[in-house]
């Protein structure tokens, strides 16, 4: 191919201007603005890297609400609803795995359990109200499972224990190091569901100065904030390994 040929065959910027009926000052202005980005654009572009950076740094777990609690700890001030809209057009999102099927028991004093607690989840006091719950977590060989004490006044986990087995046995020394620990003085509400390690005698007797109140029969709202929090660690983290 000559040169004449390759000219012809690649036009040139004016001879393309002049085609169009555009001025070469105009398609230079419009190149510019195609290549350049905004201030916004480049704001948008750098906050998502951050929401990204986040979101792995999290193992994938974190969510638009996390993630725009960590955003607004950093000092952006971004509504959630903008950090979700990135997450979808970047293809991310919170990674959660399904737990397994629960196991559940009954107790056959169900009539004489009754729930004085009523979902009233927000007493005015330390010490006035704790929850209790167990959640399994399977392993190689079979399951473990988490007993947890949930002071309802502060949200917070005051007692665990990890056992191989759901006896009551396991729970006693639990309580008994929280009431401990919690230096208690004044009667409390203990509310749990109606597992049988709940409803046994040897449970009755280490909460004798205690109000025991249970949830109904297959009603986890009952217990919602302490199922809540097993539910989250579970989801977050346990199932996913």
């Amino acid at each position: 191919m000559d040169v004449q040929h390759a000219l012809e065959s690649h036009p040139s910027i004016n001879g393309m201007c002049d085609y169009v009926g555009i001025s070469r000052s105009g398609y230079y202005q419009r190149e510019k603005r195609h290549n350049h980005q905004s201030p916004r654009k480049l704001q948008k572009k750098f906050i998502q890297g951050e929401i990204k950076a986040i979101w792995l740094k999290s193992l994938c777990i974190y969510g638009a609400g996390k993630i725009t609690q960590e955003l607004r700890s950093k000092g952006y001030k971004i509504a959630e609803r903008t950090v979700g809209k990135y997450m979808r057009e970047l293809g991310i999102h919170a990674v959660y795995l399904t737990p397994w099927t629960t196991t559940t028991r009954n107790s056959k004093f169900d009539k004489q359990l009754i729930n004085i607690l009523d979902e009233q989840f927000n007493p005015l006091r330390p010490n006035a109200v704790w929850c209790i719950d167990t959640t399994y977590i399977p392993v190689h060989d079979g399951f473990v499972y988490l007993t947890s004490i949930m002071d309802l006044y502060s949200r917070r986990i005051i007692g665990w224990d990890l056992s191989e087995t759901l006896e009551v046995s396991n729970v006693i020394p639990l309580i008994e190091k929280t009431k401990h620990s919690r230096h208690i003085s004044k009667p409390l509400i203990m509310h749990s569901d109606r597992g049988s390690q709940f409803t046994s005698e040897a449970y009755n007797q280490v909460t004798a100065n205690m109000t025991l109140s249970y949830s109904k029969k297959a009603y986890p709202w009952d217990n919602a904030c302490i199922e809540s929090f097993h539910a989250l660690i579970k989801r977050e983290w346990i199932n996913r390994s």
